[in-house]
């Protein structure tokens, strides 16, 4: 049943709703991500329930609601590796904040031990749907400011209410007074929310230099995630301090691909063999690192790939920073690029460069092994969920289509966005997130936002 896109929706809702429903996106510029299938021009796209049943040319549509996907680019939803979503309300507060400390003194010391359960809902409802919006399908929630189990029900909540595709990892708050639940409320999450879209893993930091050694990964914490079959998200992995733990977890044989270090700025060789030598993943953090200077504020992506580590990319805090993945590709494209010539500059060396490619499957297809969704999510291969996007080609901005994914890296932006499916579900049709009422969420998050400042202040003056 064919009809133009602008009356299809209502088909393609119903559709979607069924497990059984099938939905053909016909004649798209199809991005896989995945190296056996490459992109196609001309192509289609089926989806069954909420996966990929085919990619091909010329596929027979059968029952199936046909989408004219003609301009447009399918592409796998981003997939953003390290987020901190309650602190959304909170976005660009402190736009030009240039050390660590002063983020963790204005914020975790500061805004942190003002939000209610509500007010984490809030931060993470608008982090998701600012995610979806501009593309991501899956984001993991470094959702560090767990004061009670309400705090953290309250996060999941928001994930599920807004049907992305949610990694809850759950930490401790650094500072202030807290139910001290965690991490053994990590078992009840677990077991009272984990469904198709939503997975769990513990999150915690890689020294006890900010908050303490009951933060710090160890024994003691590998122990608690093996035993919940999950697994584990390590922040603020910094220079030679976070060097030396690294060696110690890979003496006690704690590292490992469901252990994911975040952001790996100033690391010596020797932590870098032991990353590479245990399969540990990497999330790198682009804008963060380079514009708030963690460490050396240089992505650690050139020591990611000797030691053989295709890393994820994520946003980190949008207290400062963008909130988008595009943002991230290019930054480290650009940041990437300029280090590998100006190394070679004045010398007879090849300057060795990623290039779109490699940004693109850090965003999508490496993203999903970080976070330990490889198999469900990460490219459009036959058998993965629907987690896609169609990315108008025709746009002021994007036309004329000469590359594919030169297009998605370096020309699209959230604008671009037309449509986005999370297993299989439509989330954003013809540009605009669906079942969203704009005017509410903005009553409520600046609602929230005033609290979470007023509280802090009078918390300060005491």
């Amino acid at each position: 049943m064919t009809a133009p896109r602008e009356h299809t929706l209502h088909l393609l809702r119903r559709a979607t709703d069924d497990p059984r429903g099938r939905v053909l996106f016909r004649n798209a510029t199809v991005v896989t991500a995945d190296p056996a299938l490459g992109t196609l021009t001309e192509a289609d796209l089926l989806v069954e329930g909420s996966t990929i049943a085919a990619v091909g040319r010329a596929l027979p549509a059968g029952d199936a609601v046909v989408v004219d996907a003609t301009g447009l680019i399918a592409a796998p939803g981003f997939v953003d590796t390290h987020r901190h979503a309650w602190e959304a309300q909170l976005r660009r507060i402190m736009p030009d904040v240039d050390d660590l400390g002063s983020y963790v003194t204005e914020t975790l010391m500061g805004y942190a031990p003002a939000y209610r359960p509500e007010d984490i809902h809030t931060g993470t409802k608008l982090a998701a749907l600012t995610a979806l919006d501009s593309g991501i399908t899956t984001m993991l929630d470094f959702s560090h400011n767990s004061r009670t189990a309400a705090h953290s029900d309250a996060a999941v909540q928001a994930l599920r209410d807004t049907g992305i595709r949610g990694v809850h990892a759950a930490m401790a708050p650094h500072f202030g007074t807290w139910d001290q639940q965690w991490p053994a409320d990590l078992a009840r999450l677990c077991a009272q929310h984990t469904d198709d879209l939503l997975t769990f893993r513990l999150a915690c930091l890689a020294t006890d230099e900010v908050a303490g050694p009951d933060l710090a990964f160890g024994p003691r914490l590998a122990r608690q995630a093996q035993e919940l079959g999950i697994g584990v998200s390590v922040d603020a992995v910094f220079g030679r301090s976070s060097s030396r733990a690294i060696l110690e977890w890979a003496r006690q044989d704690l590292l490992g691909p469901h252990v994911t270090l975040i952001h790996a700025t100033g690391l010596t060789a020797e932590a870098w063999r032991a990353i590479g030598d245990t399969g540990t993943t990497i999330a790198l953090a682009p804008t963060s690192d380079a514009q708030i200077g963690l460490e050396t504020a240089v992505p650690a992506v050139d020591e990611a790939l000797a030691a053989s580590v295709r890393p994820g990319l994520s946003i980190d805090v949008e207290v400062a920073l963008s909130s988008d993945m595009f943002t991230q590709m290019r930054a480290l494209l650009a940041i990437q690029r300029m280090r590998a010539v100006e190394g070679a500059y004045g010398t007879d060396r090849t300057p060795s460069r990623i290039g779109v490619a490699d940004v693109l499957d850090f965003a999508t297809l490496q993203g999903a092994r970080t976070n330990g969704l490889e198999r469900t999510t990460g490219s459009l291969a036959p058998g993965k969920q629907a987690d896609l996007l169609l990315i108008t080609a025709e746009a002021i901005n994007t036309m004329p289509l000469n590359d594919p994914i030169g297009t998605i890296v370096l020309g699209a932006d959230a604008r671009n966005v037309d449509t986005v499916l999370v297993g299989g579900r439509v989330r954003k049709w013809a540009g605009e997130l669906l079942d969203v009422d704009l005017a509410a969420l903005r009553d409520e998050v600046t609602a929230s936002r005033d609290h979470v400042l007023a509280a802090a202040r009078v918390a300060s003056a005491h």
